[in-house]
């Protein structure tokens, strides 16, 4: 998996680098309900879940409201048709997690613990606890749920690996349900 990482210090100059090209979307139905992919000239930079195609639109347009988006075709964006495709088979038929180029915006401390997120193998989980101590920072659980919680590329960043200390399934931006069925997935391939 190539990386593009933007380290910014603070949430505004997330948004100031993300203004600056174009993101291209696509939206499929998947095992998991719809998906949405959406991609700048470097790789992925969201992936999501949702009921429909219109919320997931809305969604994005929320993640980046200053971004120029653009709907997909084959001619704006030939490989996002691949990747999603590759992603869905994932998804929906178990195929193995896709090797796709990231392009990833956060702050300091969340591409920590992105990155140590990327670490968790498939059918493993962590604690946020083992998650926090993985990258130095004992004391900042909340803070680590709170990064998993801000991460915008669903199972690529595979923030569904991480689990409550008592190994409940704590929360998941994209719903329990789903959580659990990629768990289940994983632990099953």
């Amino acid at each position: 998996m190539s990386l593009s990482f933007h380290r910014e210090h603070t949430m505004a100059q997330v948004e100031q680098n993300l203004r600056k090209n174009p993101i291209d979307y696509a939206c499929r139905r998947t095992a998991l309900g719809w998906m949405i992919m959406a991609t700048t000239e470097k790789g992925v930079c969201c992936v999501q879940f949702g009921d429909d195609e219109a919320s997931l639109v809305s969604l994005l347009n929320n993640e980046f409201p200053n971004a120029q988006l653009r709907p997909s075709s084959a001619q704006t964006f030939p490989a996002l048709a691949n990747w999603i495709d590759a992603l869905e088979r994932h998804v929906s038929a178990n195929e193995p997690r896709p090797d796709l180029p990231l392009d990833l915006h956060g702050t300091d401390f969340q591409m920590q613990v992105w990155q140590s997120l990327l670490t968790i193998q498939t059918g493993d989980t962590r604690s946020y606890g083992e998650l926090a101590a993985q990258i130095d920072r004992p004391n900042a659980v909340r803070a680590v749920g709170t990064a998993c919680g801000k991460n915008r590329i669903a199972v690529l960043i595979p923030c569904h690996r991480v689990l409550r200390s008592d190994g409940n399934l704590g929360g998941y931006r994209w719903g329990l349900e789903r959580k659990q069925a990629l768990l289940d997935k994983e632990s099953d391939g």
